[in-house]
């Protein structure tokens, strides 16, 4: 399983590529660049042919773990298939080759998808108005953590406290701050959701908003969120919904009706774009009327011609805005993507989507709750929490369950989060894992704690079957020189 360096592959006077004989009248590159810039020596670049490129790349991809190759059940993370005509029509000539400063006119089509996909969230969220500005989830919550503030602002309060549960995303806490509150925490009851009477206690005039994922990181759902919601407003707070684990709802209910004033959505989570490796990501955030004319400028809208013919354009007419969150208008090939993802499955397939996410991951949490620890009990929405408590007692920890996972061709679930469950296994099938993946994942599961009744030292010393052994993680931690030495 070893693979040399590109470096040990190149071969002096080696190429993989021709070029064009040029067809533009030839300058020095000196007459071109400035003197400062240019090298002194040529880079030390491989030379290699185009095959000796494609096959390395290849073979180190198959070192890797990724979706494509094997299931992945990243709790919260939502880490599905992706279809692949998603990237085909994200590549298509006419959205591809745009650029961001053309005249509106020569851009119908992107603007359309844009309102379309709009309208499809609008609907799938229950909410009046949206922006797809945002890259990313946190970069949502960050956006409606500012339109919350700027509301308040605007009805002459100045609200500086935003409560979350001990279960939110680690996201959240970090948006707040950064969104000039401060975050006020409040701990799950025995059930694992919000403790109506801690959150009613918490409640004062100087709390802007309630923080909350629905379901929960627990993958439960808030049961009391009619209650909750009662609550918060009638405080004069607004409630904020993390979209992430949306994946379980689609269809079936709308945070828009629960009473939700704010949700971001994760574009490259719920609607199946690819996702992790830095992005890129898509974050829209949907609101409530009441904080429509706070959102990022510009917004996509549908008018008529002269003609009486629909046409498309960007709306910077919006005086309480709180501006631009990102340059131009959001990473427009994720909502290509997820444009293409809903039309393909349109209403009742989003909505099966959400049923077979929650039965799959049922499935596994009845099939396992025997083997570790479940410190929740009932049914789970997309995603369930298991504790290894257990293994713990017989001195391996959650972090040697992952490790050994590995071993069996399936990535780790999250582990260690949320916090308030100890030795923590988050684990999230999705809807596109077939009964025999999950069947596949199960039986490693439970071979892994026969083995650490019988043999404790085969898991504790995992992984035995990957390309690269277990890391001295203190040692990783304290030395972060990745460079490569002969």
């Amino acid at each position: 399983m070893s693979e040399k360096l590109i470096f040990e592959l190149s071969s002096e006077g080696r190429m993989g590529f021709s070029l064009p004989p040029v067809d533009v009248p030839e300058m020095k590159k000196e007459e071109l660049i400035p003197q400062d810039f240019l090298r002194k020596e040529p880079p030390a670049l491989p030379e290699v042919s185009e095959v000796d490129v494609a096959r390395h790349f290849i073979r180190l991809s198959l070192f890797n773990h990724h979706v494509d190759k094997g299931f992945y059940p990243l709790g919260s993370c939502t880490m599905k298939y992706n279809p692949k005509i998603n990237e085909t029509l994200s590549r298509l000539s006419g959205f591809l080759n745009l650029h961001p400063l053309q005249p509106e006119d020569t851009i119908q089509g992107a603007l359309k998808l844009m309102f379309e996909l709009g309208e499809y969230l609008k609907e799938i969220s229950g909410m009046d108005e949206i922006t797809l500005q945002p890259a990313a989830g946190a970069h949502g919550e960050l956006t409606g953590l500012l339109m919350i503030n700027a509301y308040h602002r605007r009805n002459k309060q100045l609200r500086s406290q935003i409560i979350i549960p001990d279960s939110a995303h680690g996201t959240n806490p970090a948006s707040v701050v950064t969104a000039g509150f401060s975050a006020v925490q409040i701990k799950s009851n025995e059930r694992g959701l919000v403790d109506l009477e801690e959150l009613k206690k918490a409640m004062n005039e100087d709390v802007a908003a309630l923080m909350l994922t629905n379901p929960n990181t627990l993958g439960l759902f808030e049961a009391q969120i009619l209650e909750i919601s009662k609550v918060v407003h009638d405080s004069g707070g607004l409630l904020y919904m993390d979209g992430a684990n949306l994946n379980a709802m689609m269809g079936i209910a709308r945070p828009g009706d629960m009473g939700f004033d704010v949700v971001h959505f994760n574009l490259h989570k719920t609607f199946s774009t690819p996702h992790g490796g830095g992005g890129p990501g898509s974050g829209p955030v949907g609101v409530k009327e009441s904080l429509a004319p706070f959102l990022p400028v510009p917004l996509v809208v549908k008018r008529e011609n002269k003609k009486r013919l629909e046409e498309y354009h960007f709306d910077y007419k919006r005086p309480f805005s709180i501006g631009r969150i990102h340059g131009f208008y959001g990473n427009f090939g994720v909502m290509v993507k997820a444009y293409a993802y809903i039309r393909q499955n349109g209403a009742e397939g989003l909505r099966k989507v959400s049923e077979n996410a929650i039965i799959n991951a049922n499935y596994l949490k009845e099939n396992l709750k025997h083997h570790y620890h479940l410190p929740y009990e009932g049914p789970c929405q997309h995603e369930f929490v298991l504790s290894g408590i257990n293994q713990k007692a017989k001195g391996v920890q959650t972090l040697d369950v992952a490790k050994r996972l590995l071993d069996f061709g399936v990535h780790a679930p999250t582990v260690y989060f949320p916090l308030i469950v100890p030795e923590a296994l988050m684990i999230e099938p999705t809807e596109t894992e077939s009964k025999e993946s999950l069947d596949e994942f199960i039986d490693a599961m439970i071979k892994i704690a026969q083995e650490v009744e019988e043999n404790p030292e085969v898991v504790k010393s995992a992984p035995h079957d990957t390309p690269v052994s277990r890391l001295d993680e203190a040692k990783a931690a304290r030395e972060l020189n990745v460079r490569w030495k002969e």
